[in-house]
């Protein structure tokens, strides 16, 4: 019999007041098994819980509909998702009557947030639904390891949220960690490493190509290419590409380089350590483990080609022992969450970082399908000015 976590005490959430409708679903809390669901450790209050699981309660009248007008109800109430968001890293919202795209974008956009829009991707999302593309269409075997979404440009969603509607028997699950817990387990354990990042961030580089670089991966006409039309001469494409660079605003610490086969080679100074708003808790929001995981995996079924190199910010190389130290850190902290149709995971991509495990059976087995959204930007652990990242320019 699966052991499960025991949460400190119902959580309850529903619109507070008189005017409370009836027809209003009440959402509570519930337990899952130990391998989807652990306590977090410091800095987390003790009895924190990732994911939070909620549910409507039982005997309430279940409608999309109704779901939809209680997640806003709950919205007005100061934020009370955002703020459980804030706190749990990841909520798991189960028995909610969604079938297909439309119902999950209706479901995502009634949190109110701002749509993300994507610039500089390296994967291939497709729109399916307004602000709903595929998670990640790589093949089923390999390993997409833990990391906050978009760690390798400047420009990265506050929030993701992440539909099920097709789960394989076996794998295919969606980690879960606390990249505030990264950060103070890497400050005790490897503290020289935690001081060199902070001082030094990292050289982010990647490169985009006319085609594909692996099955899944952007080209860079869907990167950078928005404003780009057909008969557009090769002069007028780059003008336009390096114009959607600029809205990064990232000045001297973005730049680039064009070779012969109009590949575009894009260099980033960046933070991998930034802070929670609210808290000014610091945060590792990074990909590192995963860029190491991926390098071990070159040449194998889990692996795949990557399109980014990542150094310190004075582009001397990060030692391995301290990649390899963040995936111990990971692999003792994560939750593998298994997949009921209909599930919706929401992330605060500044605290909790997901990834993908690999299935077996065929590549049609596994469907998620994701929504990216904007709220804050994650503050500057150190003042210097390439520590600061902005939200993109309007453009």
């Amino acid at each position: 019999m699966a052991t499960s976590v025991q949460l400190p005490g119902n959580v309850q959430l529903h619109l507070d007041g008189a005017s409370r409708s009836p027809h209003l679903l009440t959402f509570e809390s519930f337990e899952l098994p130990a391998s989807n669901q652990r306590e977090l450790g410091e800095p987390f209050p003790p009895g924190t819980v990732t994911p939070l699981a909620l549910r409507p309660s039982t005997g309430d009248n279940i409608t999309l509909d109704n779901s939809i007008e209680t997640i806003k109800s709950l919205q007005a109430q100061d934020g009370l998702l955002t703020k459980k968001l804030a706190l749990h890293g990841t909520l798991l919202f189960r028995g909610i009557p969604i079938h297909d795209a439309n119902d999950f974008s209706r479901f995502a956009h009634a949190f109110g947030y701002k749509p993300h829009e994507i610039i500089g991707i390296v994967v291939n999302r497709p729109e399916l639904a307004p602000n709903v593309a595929p998670a990640n269409e790589a093949p089923k075997e390999v390993l997409i390891y833990n990391h906050n979404e978009s760690p390798q440009v400047p420009h990265a969603p506050e929030y993701i949220f992440f539909y099920n509607h097709r789960a394989p028997v076996v794998g295919g699950e969606s980690p879960i960690s606390s990249s505030l817990e990264l950060f103070h387990r890497a400050q005790q354990e490897i503290p020289e490493f935690i001081e060199e990042l902070g001082e030094k961030g990292i050289l982010s580089t990647v490169v985009y190509k006319l085609g594909q670089q692996y099955v899944g991966g952007s080209t860079l006409r869907q990167a950078f290419g928005k404003e780009i039309i057909d008969g557009d001469d090769a002069a007028t494409q780059r003008a336009k590409i390096e114009a959607q660079i600029a809205r990064y605003g990232r000045g001297k610490y973005t730049t680039w380089e064009w070779q012969d086969d109009e590949t575009l080679v894009l260099t980033h100074r960046l933070p991998a350590i930034r802070t929670q708003p609210g808290t000014d808790l610091p945060t590792l929001f990074t990909g590192l483990a995963a860029y190491w995981k991926n390098k071990l995996n070159e040449g194998t079924a889990r692996g795949r080609p990557s399109p980014t190199q990542q150094l310190y910010g004075d582009g001397t190389p990060i030692p391995e022992k301290y990649l390899e130290h963040l995936v111990k850190i990971t692999d003792e902290t994560r939750v593998l969450h298994k997949w009921q149709r209909g599930d919706v995971l929401v992330y605060d991509n500044i605290i909790s970082q997901h990834g993908r495990q690999p299935w077996e059976g065929e590549q049609s087995d596994r469907v998620v399908l994701a929504s990216l959204f904007d709220s804050v930007v994650p503050g500057a652990y150190k003042q210097d000015d390439w520590g600061q990242v902005i939200q993109a320019l309007d453009g």
